[in-house]
């Protein structure tokens, strides 16, 4: 016989003792039958079936219990009357109860309102004189806080209203590279209308591959759904949101292309994709359990046909229908596929050099009008290249994409240093000037390209200091005497500004002025060395003075032979 702990045989009597069933404590306390039978005829606890002579029923009626080889046999417990407990707490002897049972109302109450143990342990002890221990507490609330089963509502959708996708792990394929087996990723897209599905495994997943797979998807259907369900993988979703998830820009102008719109499920919720599931599952279990591939293309040839031969033609076991009768029904409702592929493209983010270009792939490529400094959106096409400006989303510039390294992409407009554009400029000068000096610059440059624009810089910048017409005829001039260089032509316009100034007529000194209230008239003055000189000599007048005017002296001397003060006349 068996031997038990101390403990378990003590359950095993006070079980029976209070006419539990053999049944009922084989279940609870995981002891086998047999040995509770042993132990029951061991301690006497075991009472036979009464004869049929011997038995009665209530009433005091003979009850039949059969042959009189059942007399060493258990009578059938009698169901306990119901008195709204727990039917585990009914039959469960005193001594093995929780002792928060009698709590039991108020410990619900707790845990709705979120409390933890401790704290429920801690008012027990306080406010009901609770004697246990905290574990008992602990035990109670982690029974009470089982989670039911939850329950979902069962969603029907129209034909062709939601697709679903997802990936799994496809079955040991050898790796190119290492030529080791590794497992590819699965992509599989399920109508969820039909369940027909499009499977194919790929070594590297990418926002470009995850919007490609898509695309391969629509095209083996022969349509587009509605809606597309996915979770928030980052190579579709790259900010999961619960009202506005941002998609990732490729995916997002790939399903606009094909008119589509996605919808991500929440975070946490696998159940809203449940059809995508049960269909990589169905494929991991099925289709690739046990099986090897020696190359990607293998293993995708092996997905399509079984897919077509063995996938498509099963009864679904919700619908009770064929998947391909279904999906020839849900055909028609799908979108019509656009006549043109999308065009995909790689999304980056550059910044504006000091030269007004950006770096794609070991090639220059300029994007003014961008400011210099500052962030552009560049879009990868296979062919092509798009600047945008990320605040507008507007196109900025388009460029053909280059195959050669390190090649600059740049119209000559585009040069900020540039000195062809240099050239433009002086020559625009000269033509303000007149038609002279535009022809001897254009002379300047064809005889001495590019280190004659030195000599047109030098020409067009007199107009600063002299006037434009005295630059014309020095042009004039040079070009008829083959001069060309900027000292020769400068003095010619010198000499032109000179003859001008002589043939003027004498103006008064630029900015001087005799009239103002501190300056005396000049009669003044005659009147005062008349009677002074006079006086000096005898009486005899001085006509002319004998100090020189305030013009005629030097500038260091023309404080002096100045009077202190002159009387008033």
């Amino acid at each position: 016989m068996n031997v038990l702990k101390p403990d378990k045989k003590a359950t095993i009597i006070t079980l029976l003792t209070n006419k539990i069933s053999q049944h009922e404590i084989s279940r609870k306390a995981g002891i086998d039958r047999k040995t509770i039978r042993r132990y029951g005829r061991l301690h006497n606890l075991l009472t036979p079936f009464p004869s049929a002579a011997e038995s009665k029923s209530p009433s005091g009626q003979v009850v039949a219990t059969g042959s009189d080889e059942s007399t060493g046999q258990n009578p059938p417990p009698r169901p306990p009357a119901f008195d709204g407990r727990d039917q585990e707490t009914i039959m469960m002897p005193a001594h093995a109860r929780s002792a928060c049972e009698e709590h039991r109302q108020w410990i619900e109450q707790q845990v709705q309102l979120g409390r933890n143990a401790v704290a429920m342990y801690q008012d027990l002890v306080e406010q009901f004189g609770f004697t246990s221990r905290y574990n008992s507490v602990k035990r109670f609330v982690r029974a009470l806080r089982k989670k039911q089963p939850q329950q979902y509502d069962r969603l029907e959708f129209l034909p062709g209203e939601e697709a679903q996708v997802d990936y799994g792990q496809g079955a040991l394929t050898r790796h190119p590279g290492t030529g080791t087996y590794r497992r590819p990723r699965l992509f599989v897209m399920t109508l969820r209308y039909s369940r027909r599905s499009f499977r194919k495994v790929v070594w590297k997943s990418s926002q470009e591959v995850w919007a490609q797979l898509h695309e391969e998807a629509f095209r083996y259907f022969g349509g587009c759904p509605q809606y597309v369900v996915l979770d928030n993988l980052k190579e579709g979703v790259i900010k999961p949101d619960l009202y506005e998830p941002e998609l990732n820009p490729v995916y997002a102008a790939m399903l606009a292309h094909y008119g589509v719109v996605a919808d991500p499920a929440r975070v946490r919720d696998p159940n809203r994709k449940g059809t995508v599931e049960n269909a990589i599952q169905h494929t991991q279990n099925t289709a690739l359990k046990g099986r090897r591939f020696e190359s990607i293309e293998e293993q995708n040839r092996f997905l399509l046909h079984w897919e077509e031969t063995w996938a498509a033609q099963r009864i679904h076991g919700r619908t009770k229908r064929q998947v391909a009768e279904m999906f020839a029904e849900e055909k028609p409702s799908l979108k019509i596929l656009p006549h043109d592929k999308f065009a995909f493209f790689r999304q980056e983010v550059r910044t504006v050099y000091d030269d007004g270009t950006i770096q794609v792939q070991d090639s220059y490529y300029a994007a003014l009008p961008a400011p210099l400094h500052t962030k552009v959106m560049v879009r990868i096409y296979q062919h092509e290249i798009e600047i945008i400006n990320p605040k507008t989303m507007t196109i900025i510039r388009r460029h053909p994409k280059s195959r050669r390294r390190g090649s600059v992409l740049m119209e000559e407009k585009d040069r900020i240093f540039n000195p062809s554009r240099q050239t433009c400029y002086l020559f625009a000068r000269a033509a303000e000037i007149g038609p002279h000096t535009n022809a001897l610059c254009k002379l300047l440059f064809e005889e001495q390209g590019r280190p004659g624009q030195r000599r047109m810089q030098g020409i067009v910048s007199m107009v600063r200091r002299h006037k434009a017409i005295h630059i014309e005829q020095a042009a004039s001039l040079a070009i008829e005497k083959g001069l060309r260089t900027v000292s020769t032509i400068r003095r010619i316009v010198n000499d032109f500004a000179g003859i001008t100034k002589k043939t003027e007529p004498q103006k008064a000194i630029a900015g001087l002025t005799q009239d103002h209230q501190l300056i005396r008239p000049p009669n003044d003055y005659g009147t005062f060395f008349e009677r002074h000189a006079a006086g000096s000599s005898g009486g005899e007048a001085v006509t002319k003075p004998a100090v020189p005017t305030a013009a005629q002296r030097s500038p260091d001397r023309q404080g002096e032979g100045v009077p202190e003060c002159i009387p008033a006349p």
